[in-house]
Order: C-alpha cells, then structure tokens, then sequence
C-alpha cells in the first residue's frame, strides 16, 4: 500500500519534470532574427491600430452627448488680455455677462443690461487657427 501511494504521489511530479525537456527539445519555428522582427512590428501594428481606434471611440463618444441641447450657459466670446488673464462673455439664460478669468479667480465685471448681438455668417475660430489659416493661404474669404 506504502509503494501504491509513493508511485500515486511521484507520477504528478515526474510528469512535471518531464514537459520542461519536450518543450527544449521542441524546436521553434520563428526563432530567427525575421521572425522575432515580424513579430515585433505586428504587436507595433496592433498597438498602434488600438490607440487609433479608442481615439476615434472617445471622439464619437463626446459628440453623441447632447452638443448644445439642454445648455444654460453659452459662451459667446473671449480675449485674452496677458498670458494668463482672460475676458469672458457667457449668456445665461436671457442675461450675458462679462467675467473676469485670472488663475485663482473668476470675478462677474458687467451684467449686461442689452444682450450683445453676434454675427453668425463666418464661424468663430480661434485666433491661432485663423491666422495659422492666413499663413497657409487656407483662408475661406
């Protein structure tokens, strides 16, 4: 009985040392130099083609929210007046108002008592991108 169960209790363990022989003694297709480099940029390509696609993912995301719909607050216009400070104009409801943008404070300037009237024929742009636009001779005018 002793021998039965000492043979029971070394089979799991002489079936273990066996598979680290067979799997040296298994020879590797890829092992070159060409096969580790296809690999290489596969899992590149993979990556890559990941990134790519959970960027378009969040992109689609974002704009599937509600774009405008349901909004309190518009923001109608801005200045920058240093690198830092900033002037705001946002519409509350019927109401606009002119805020103070500095890094530790937001500060109401003016409730005013007319609204501001906006052009809407030309699409607002950021001043950067309007005359990065300019430079390239990429103008809409």
């Amino acid at each position: 009985m002793k021998r039965l169960l000492g043979v029971l209790l070394a089979l799991p363990f002489s079936v273990l040392a066996a598979e680290p022989v067979a799997a040296v003694a298994k020879p590797v297709a890829s092992s070159g130099v060409a096969g580790q480099l296809t690999q290489l940029v596969l899992g590149l390509l993979l990556v890559l083609g990941l990134i790519f696609f959970l960027a378009w993912l969040l992109r689609r995301v974002q704009q599937a929210g509600p774009a405008g719909k349901g909004q309190v607050i518009e923001l109608i216009g801005s200045r920058a007046l240093g690198p830092r400070d900033r002037l705001v104009l946002v519409q509350v409801g019927n109401e606009q108002i002119l805020l103070g943008l500095t890094p530790g404070t937001i500060t109401a300037l003016h409730v005013l008592k007319e609204p501001v009237q906006v052009p809407s024929s030309e699409p607002a742009t950021p001043e950067f991108a309007q005359r990065l636009m300019e430079i390239l001779g990429k103008d809409k005018k």
